[in-house]
């Protein structure tokens, strides 16, 4: 606890597995991989408790600020709903059914847009690359939050129409996804969720080989490096 009666989470790193267990034993796991990376997790219970500053929230959009971009175009958009908020309400007023049952417990969810054709005040030359950028940029996000003891789902259930006219974006924006911001609860927190939303929370995390996707002389032969 800061003296200032915020919560601090700048360097809060959570263990792996607060609802997900590891899928391989720990000697099969690729130490090489940060643990901002392997200790990711597509968190679907969060703290109601906890709340974000002002300055945790600019430190993890500023991540989104410096990720890549084509031609330096910036394509990015971010519309942010902190819990308790006119804007986190109207958000989970345009949530899919589903959605609505645990998005609302994170302390923020941020719909994110690119753009997808020029304006009078901002040309765009890489529009093409739009969308990829948007990617890396909430990717940055994901890193950020991860740094700060925080973790995020994206999603993309709910009504993008709705959203587009609920919060005024202009036709040369496109609202494209959702993301759930916050502090996972504990384990054992998740009492007032419904049985699916436990049980997907506690799925352990997989992901297909690296032969299955990195290839070398033609697609579809394994890389040659991964056989060393």
């Amino acid at each position: 606890m800061r003296e200032d009666g915020e919560r601090d989470v700048t360097d809060r790193a959570q263990p792996t597995g607060r609802h997900t267990p590891a899928v391989v034993p720990v000697a099969a796991q690729p130490q090489s991989l940060t643990p901002l990376l392997r200790d990711r997790e597509s968190v679907m219970v969060y703290d109601r408790t906890h709340e974000l500053g002002p300055e945790a929230l600019r430190a993890i959009l500023e991540a989104a600020r410096w990720s890549p971009s084509a031609g330096n175009s910036q394509p990015w958009g971010f519309i942010v709903g902190l819990r308790g908020d006119d804007t986190h309400a109207a958000m989970v007023d345009v949530l899919s059914s589903a959605n609505q049952v645990w998005a609302p417990s994170a302390s923020a969810i941020i719909l994110t847009l690119h753009q997808v054709a020029t304006d009078e005040d901002h040309e765009i030359a890489y529009s093409d690359y739009a969308m990829f950028d948007l990617g890396q940029a909430v990717a940055h996000i994901t890193v950020q939050a991860r740094s700060m003891g925080l973790q995020v789902r994206q999603f993309g259930g709910f009504d993008h129409r709705a959203a587009t006219e609920r919060f005024a974006v202009p036709p040369h924006w496109a609202v494209t996804t959702g993301i759930a911001l916050g502090l996972p609860a504990g384990p054992d927190d998740d009492a007032e969720m419904p049985d699916w939303v436990r049980t997907r929370a506690r799925l352990p995390r997989s992901r297909l080989p690296l032969e299955a996707f990195v290839h070398s002389g033609k697609f579809g032969h394994p890389a040659d490096f991964l056989a060393d």
